[in-house]
């Protein structure tokens, strides 16, 4: 019997997963490999490097073979019109090799999980911690992040979000530039290793979600031009060609992304998704893409509960209305505008993209309120109208954040937000984050101030794009005049570097070895305890309780919390200079219910390194807020 006869190809159908991919049978039976690639004459699939076998053509472009010998861990290839030495499966479940190399056969149900219990995540309530699992750890890997997780637990997460995982050439980067959206990135750990940091995670009660772009493919070993030129269309984003959502041969595209987002939900037991510039997803058709995606992504989930979130530039509030009412069926947005309002009032600095806001008192009022600060108001930076109404939407629906991977990086150094700020300002506008009824974001080593930057870094291993990604950089920073003057530019870390990607590894020992970051982590702790089980906190941030909100100076706001019994919560954050509340002739905060307000809790606790508060109360006779302070009191 010849090595061919052995590896020959069965021409049979079974009930697939995916119209795509390598599916086994079983372990033991051999697995079906299907294609989309509608302009070639002739595809074939390559084995383990020395066997040819052909695939036949089926419907709508794609290809086909069922191989009996096929067994997990075969490495295969596919040559299209006999291109040599082939190209690595666009649905493949893990690249060893990385993308230039072969892909491996992976039986997506050898894990044991230990998650049957678990039923998923709604988004009011939770606390989102996102991390990069490159520099999360020194190691790197899904197996020293597992080590992590009782810290996240602890700290008070219940939801991590991982930046994109899918395979990219090079040994370090973001993750923005996959190109193998099915693979998770080789130098993190197998595919059942990431399983297991799931299954681990959902064991300590903390949700886990991937972050995706579906807007582009990376630039380097991208070959989906290899196997249809269809994946894109004649637009253009910001990172490449957009992808092809409603022109000719769509439907298989649509497909392809649709089938990755239940794929990380289905196989890698994911609690749902956040989706990368949303803004760049260009549809036109009647039903958007992103509406298709989230409808199957949820038929995916079956009974277990998932969230989905969106990066989109504009806050475009369209993309969490149900599809009933013009929306697409998303549950959250990033909320930029927090974040620039709150950056604003901890630097000082209003430029480039902070130009339009004044980090005063009323924009995070309105932010408390309404969630975005822009809903469809004319924004001088853009020079166009910038978002639309967000009434009638849960606040849940909108996550804040002091910190992200973007927001950090764009400092130039990677300076974290501490680092800008005056001590006290930034202890009360964590303290307004960690209680206010969005859904939170920290960004990993937030929790301790962590001394590691984080920078934007890409080892892209073509020196010439590698140099056009650093020069791009230097431009996109330069729209910051503090950053424009040539000796700052030309001191940019370069991101092809190894050592910008090492600098940003979080040092753990900092938790146990440094006052501050105790200090720190105690301040975070504290917050989300209280978030979480304080009655009155709790309702307000679930959307049960109802809260309001005011203006107590420029620099000064306080948050109600209103409880049916009347045992409210009142929140002052002050962070600028003292301020002094007298009332004329009425008292500027009225009083709870047959009570009087009582402090509970103050951020300037020397417990989180601050200079102390007096206790007392909040009267009728006015009170003097103390600068860069955040106060809660309670009825007494």
């Amino acid at each position: 019997m010849s090595k061919h006869d052995v590896w020959r190809a069965r021409r049979t159908f079974h009930q697939r997963r995916m119209p795509f991919g390598a599916e086994l049978r079983s372990p033991a039976d051999g697995a079906e490999f299907r294609v989309w690639a509608p302009t070639a004459s002739r595809v074939e699939l390559l084995v383990q490097d020395e066997v040819v076998l052909p695939l036949s053509a089926a419907e709508e472009g794609y290809w086909y073979a069922d191989v009996g010998a096929a067994r997990p861990g075969m490495l295969y290839r596919y040559l299209i019109d006999g291109r040599a030495p082939g190209f690595a499966d666009p649905a493949s479940r893990f690249q060893p090799q990385g993308p230039s190399g072969p892909s491996e056969l992976i039986d997506p149900d050898a894990f044991s999980w230990s998650d049957a219990a678990w039923s998923g995540v709604t988004l009011p309530g939770q606390v989102i911690y996102e991390l990069h699992p490159g520099t999360f750890t020194e190691a790197g890997t899904w197996e020293a992040a597992r080590t992590k997780l009782p810290h996240l637990r602890d700290l008070g997460v219940t939801l991590i979000e991982l930046m994109p995982v899918s395979d990219f050439p090079g040994e370090f980067g973001w993750g923005y530039d996959g190109v193998n959206p099915f693979a998770p990135h080789h130098h993190y750990g197998r595919p059942d290793s990431l399983r297991a940091f799931v299954d681990d995670a959902h064991g300590m009660g903390i949700g886990v979600i991937m972050d995706v772009v579906y807007n582009h493919f990376g630039p380097s070993d991208n070959h989906f031009r290899d196997f249809s030129p269809h994946y894109f269309s004649p637009q253009e984003t910001d990172w490449g060609p957009a992808l092809n959502y409603a022109g000719p041969h769509s439907r298989a595209v649509r497909d392809f992304v649709c089938e990755n987002a239940a794929y990380w939900i289905r196989e890698l037991h994911c609690d749902g998704l956040r989706l990368d510039a949303t803004q760049s997803v260009f549809d036109t058709s009647e039903e958007h893409v992103l509406a298709e995606l989230a409808r199957r992504a949820r038929n995916a989930a079956g009974s277990r509960k998932i969230v989905l979130i969106a990066e989109n530039e504009p806050q475009d509030t369209r993309l969490v209305r149900a599809p009933g009412r013009g929306g697409y069926g998303l549950d959250a947005i990033w909320n930029d505008d927090f974040h620039h309002s709150a950056a604003v009032a901890l630097s000082g600095r209003r430029e480039a993209y902070y130009t339009d806001y004044l980090g005063r008192a009323q924009e995070l009022v309105a932010a408390v309120k309404y969630g975005p600060l822009y809903q469809g108001q004319y924004y001088t930076w853009q020079k166009k109208r910038r978002g639309r109404p967000a009434f009638g939407l849960p606040r849940s629906a909108f996550v804040a954040y002091l910190e992200n991977h973007d927001q950090v990086a764009n400092s130039a150094r990677g300076a974290r937000s501490w680092e800008l700020a005056h001590p006290g300002a930034h202890r009360a506008l964590t303290a307004l984050l960690l209680l206010g009824p969005w859904t939170p974001l920290l960004f990993q080593g937030q929790e301790w101030s962590t001394s590691r930057p984080f920078l934007y870094f890409a080892d892209h291993q073509d020196p010439e794009l590698a140099r056009a990604v650093h020069k791009g950089r230097r431009e996109f920073l330069s729209q910051f005049p503090s950053l424009a003057s040539r000796a700052i530019q030309e001191a940019l870390h370069d991101p092809g570097a190894r050592a910008s990607f090492e600098a940003c590894k979080l040092d753990w020992s900092e938790c146990a070895n440094t006052r501050a970051a105790r200090q720190s982590l105690a301040l975070h702790r504290d917050l989300l305890q209280m978030r979480r089980t304080d009655p009155v906190l709790a309702g307000a941030v679930r959307g049960d309780n109802t809260l309001d909100a005011a203006v107590l100076g420029e620099r000064c706001l306080v948050v109600r919390y209103f409880e049916p019994e009347a045992d409210d919560r009142l929140l002052i954050v002050n962070f600028g200079p003292e301020l002094a509340l007298r009332p004329a002739p009425e008292p500027l905060v009225a009083p709870p219910e047959d009570g009087r307000w009582q402090l509970h809790w103050t951020s300037e606790d020397p417990r989180y390194a601050g200079a102390g508060t007096p206790d007392r109360q909040l009267d009728a006779e006015g009170f003097d807020v103390p600068g860069h302070t955040a106060l809660l009191f309670v009825r007494g």
